[in-house]
């Protein structure tokens, strides 16, 4: 028996039989990578740096005014909040919106496939920082905003231009940035 190779045959890199191997590990490299290093799953809006979507809300509770995007071209910067009474994470917030409306931010709420009873019932025991409230039943104006869930909320300029987006609730570490982008909204 001969150890020669037969004529007309090749023989193989010695590095080609450790291939599957290298393959194999850098897969198992890019799996932890992904594992340690999760994707950021937020949805951020398209809108900021445009203009607020035009629309009109009825409004949310009786006796009291909707909204209508007009008035977010006031001059002013407005915060605009979109929650619902059957989202937890709207009550962790309230008390950083109650917060931001006692230091005279001007706070416009959309709420967001509620009923009138329930949203009564939630600003009764979580207070009420709205300066206006319009009802987004279908949630068409959420979707327009690009919002991802409740509760977001969107600084917008005097000019309507929306120039920030926060997503999710608002807690006390956040106030600084919020008060900072309205006082930047100014200019």
């Amino acid at each position: 028996m001969s150890t020669q190779p037969e004529r007309g045959t090749t023989r193989a890199p010695r590095w080609a039989i450790w291939l599957p191997l290298a393959l194999f590990l850098g897969f198992v490299a890019l799996v932890l990578v992904g594992l340690y290093r999760p994707a950021d799953r937020n949805v951020a809006s398209a809108l900021v740096g445009k203009p607020m979507p035009r629309f009109v809300l009825p409004p949310a509770l009786p006796g009291r005014p909707g909204l209508d995007s007009k008035i977010l071209a006031n001059g002013k910067p407005h915060l605009v909040n979109i929650f619902a009474s059957w989202c937890v994470p709207c009550r962790v917030e309230a008390p950083q919106l109650g917060a931001l409306a006692k230091a005279g931010v001007p706070i416009e709420g959309i709420s967001v496939r509620d009923t009138t009873e329930n949203l009564q019932a939630f600003l009764e025991e979580n207070g009420d920082p709205f300066q206006r409230i319009g009802a987004d039943d279908d949630g068409r104006v959420q979707l327009a905003l690009g919002s991802s869930g409740v509760p977001e909320t969107y600084v917008v300029d005097g000019k309507g231009t929306i120039v920030y987006q926060h997503i999710g609730d608002i807690r006390p570490e956040h106030l600084e940035l919020l008060l900072a982008k309205l006082k930047e909204a100014q200019r």
